[in-house]
């Protein structure tokens, strides 16, 4: 217990901050690090090298780069606020990742050049789909243990 904490000087959304990086939730601020750095440097060296040739596919990776990032904040961050957000997040991610995923198969012209999501995240060895899965279920059972 800190010295704020005894003196009652904590307010009551620090007391109650439950942690999200525990045990697996360590292994995914991991990889959500790592898909950040991926995502990112890819979409930033596309736009600023070819973005003419494919700005769908390139703007489409810029924006899962932002979502992992917020998702990684998220679960270091942790908290109920942060953990709902990250929850809503992973369920955003997830549905791209299935939207975009569908689209790049159904109509391939319409993707020059691949984003994070095409193929269902073939080319980032499916993690870009089994992660958001993994983060939800991780998620909910933080809540459940924090007696939420």
């Amino acid at each position: 217990m800190t010295a704020a904490e005894e003196n009652g000087t904590v307010p009551q959304e620090e007391k109650k901050r439950t942690r999200l990086i525990s045990g697996p939730g360590m292994l995914l601020v991991w990889l959500y690090g790592v898909m950040v750095v991926g995502a990112v440097s890819r979409s930033a060296v596309q736009i600023s090298t070819e973005f003419d040739k494919a700005p769908l596919a390139y703007s489409l990776s810029a924006i899962a780069g932002l979502v992992y990032g917020f998702i990684t904040y998220s679960l270091v961050r942790g908290g109920e606020t942060a953990r709902r957000a990250a929850l809503v997040c992973c369920a955003a991610e997830l549905a791209g990742v299935l939207i975009v995923g569908t689209w790049t198969l159904v109509e391939p012209s319409a993707f020059p050049d691949a984003t994070v999501w095409s193929d269902y995240g073939m080319g980032y060895l499916f993690i870009p789909v089994l992660l958001p899965v993994s983060a939800m279920y991780w998620l909910r059972k933080a809540a459940r243990t924090a007696g939420r």
